[in-house]
Formats: structure tokens, C-alpha cells, sequence
């Protein structure tokens, strides 16, 4: 029945798939929870050809001699592997997002912004997870925000805040220096237009609500209200937003990482590094070191010293 539903992929783009193809003899299993941060997302069907960036289900008819036989067993149905779009920053939590994703199937499409940070440190940690991670690809795109957006991370007239306790990062109502406005809304617009371009529906990204400075674009009310914007302002629609560790402690989402094999020595947090090494006293600083420390985990990172 389903084949009746669906025609043969004969498209030049189809022809040109990367070998991310497998014949399936039996259903698609998902054995995780849809609750778990690794949980796959569902297959949809289609009657529309499968490409490259979505996973819809596509009848081919297999000629080689090989697969002789029949003509109603002669055809196959291929799940190509999903696409998705992950906003990498190089950071601790980002690179967690991309781990996720990559666990959950998907050909990872990794998007970093060169948005007028001051250090550009982050930008090369980026390029190393996303090698180390297998990202399909990694585009860095320019935006300058700087000098529309006064943040301690774009303007060198800003201090970064140093020395602050645990209990006043991402106290009630703080909103810290280093909150750069609207940085997360710009960013993910950006990926959704990488993500409908490459008929990819699904978008990731590392923001969480604990353990953090408090920003409020990392907050579970932007992540759904950026999937309803997405729905209605775009050609195609159907988009989620997938924000995987935005309930999870910092040592939880460390844990989940090594679970995943990440190397976080390969990661930088710092707001405000010195020479490559992170100052070691900024928030982001502070956080880090505290989920490792939580997590019984030895803290990779290379603090400057003093």
C-alpha cells in the first residue's frame, strides 16, 4: 500500500545522495524515550521524493542485477539520514547540543556566527568540534552586532563581570553585562535560513535554564516562540526546535557529553580569555568549573594563571 502512495525518486538531486542510504527490511525502531534528550525523532512519510535534508520515505526501484527478483519485491524503501542545522559556538554547552544530535541521527549541518565577539578563540574551538564531532558541515557566517548591540562580549569599553558568587549568576531578575540583545534570536534565524534552504526541519542548540547567567533569550518561552515564528515565517513550515539540555545542571549536561564522548578539553566557555587560557573568573568560568566539579569530573581547562 505504501508503495502505492509513493512515487520513485528519479530527481538529479537524489542521484547525487551521499551514501547515507540503507535498505530497510523491518519498521524504524526508536528504543529512547521521546522524553530523553537522545530520543530520535519519528520518520514522517511523504509523497513527496526524498532529498538529502528531511526524513521522508521514498520508493526506488533497485535494478541492479543483484536485487532481481520479483516486481513487486523489487522495491526497497530508503531512510535517508535527517538533517539538521546545530548552532555551534565551541562552548561546553553547544558542543553537548551537537553530540546530542549527531546520537539521535542526524547529519549535523554545523552553523558558528562570527557576531562581533571580542575573542575569536571561540570561533576556533568551534572548527575543532565540529571535526571531532563528524559535522556534515561547518559554515561560519559574519554578522556584526557590535555596534548595534552593546554587550561586554562585543565592546571593549564594557567590563566583564568577575569574582561574583554562585548564588548571584543567574540570580532572579540578573541580567548580566555580558548578555549580548537578542543574540540568540538573530542566531537562530540565521540557522533557520540554512535549515530551509537545505530542506532541513529540525534546528538545535545548547541554551539552558539552569546553571546559567540568566539571559533571557536561553529561556524555554524563546525556544517556543521562535518554533511558532518559524511555522509562519518560512515557505515550508513544520520546523521544531530542539533545545535538548535546557532543564539539565551543568554537571548533567557534562555528564551526557562523556556519556557521548566528548572531549570538553577541546571546548572554551571563557567571556574573557588571556593568550587562549580562560581568565577563570567570569561566570562562564565559575559555571564550568562548577559542573565539572559536580560532575566528579577532572576540569580539562586551561586557566590562566593567577
Amino acid at each position: 500500500m505504501l508503495a502505492s502512495r509513493l512515487s520513485p525518486c528519479t530527481s538529479e538531486r537524489c542521484a547525487r545522495l551521499p551514501l547515507r542510504l540503507r535498505a530497510l527490511r523491518s519498521p524504524l525502531r526508536f528504543p529512547l524515550a521521546s522524553s530523553s534528550p537522545l530520543a530520535s525523532p519519528r520518520p514522517r512519510l511523504s509523497p513527496r521524493p526524498a532529498c538529502l535534508a528531511s526524513l521522508h520515505f521514498a520508493s526506488l526501484r533497485l535494478a541492479s542485477p543483484r536485487f532481481a527478483s520479483p516486481p513487486l519485491a523489487e522495491w526497497r524503501y530508503i531512510a535517508l539520514v535527517p538533517a539538521a542545522v546545530v548552532l555551534l559556538s565551541g562552548g561546553l554547552d553547544s558542543t553537548t547540543a551537537l553530540a546530542v544530535a549527531r546520537a539521535q541521527g542526524f547529519a549535523c549541518h554545523a552553523l558558528t556566527v562570527r557576531y562581533g565577539q571580542l575573542h575569536a578563540v571561540e570561533l576556533a574551538a568551534a572548527a575543532r568540534v565540529a571535526a571531532a564531532l563528524g559535522a556534515a558541515d561547518h559554515r561560519v557566517v559574519a554578522v556584526e552586532l557590535g555596534p548595534i548591540a552593546s554587550s561586554a562580549l562585543t565592546t571593549g569599553a564594557i567590563a566583564v563581570p568577575k569574582d561574583r558568587s554562585l548564588d548571584e549568576i543567574g540570580a532572579p531578575g540578573d541580567v548580566p553585562a555580558t548578555y549580548v540583545p537578542a543574540r540568540n534570536t538573530v542566531l537562530l534565524a540565521l540557522a533557520l535560513a540554512w535549515a530551509e534552504s537545505l530542506g532541513a526541519r529540525d534546528l538545535f542548540l545548547g541554551v539552558n535554564v539552569l546553571d546559567a547567567s540568566g539571559y533571557p533569550d536561553c529561556r524555554p518561552a524563546f525556544v517556543q516562540a521562535f518554533e511558532a515564528l518559524a511555522q509562519v515565517a518560512t515557505r515550508a513550515g513544520g520546523f521544531r526546535i530542539h533545545a535538548p539540555l535546557i532543564e539539565l545542571t551543568k554537571a548533567q549536561i557534562i555528564a551526557l557529553g562523556r556519556q557521548l564522548g566528548v572531549d570538553y578539553a577541546m571546548t572554551h566557555s571563557c567571556y574573557d580569555p588571556r593568550d587562549g587560557a580562560a581568565c577563570g573568573r567570569c561566570d562562564a568560568c565559575a559555571l564550568r568549573r562548577k559542573g565539572f566539579s559536580e560532575a566528579g569530573v577532572p576540569d580539562p581547562t586551561h586557566y590562566a594563571a593567577g
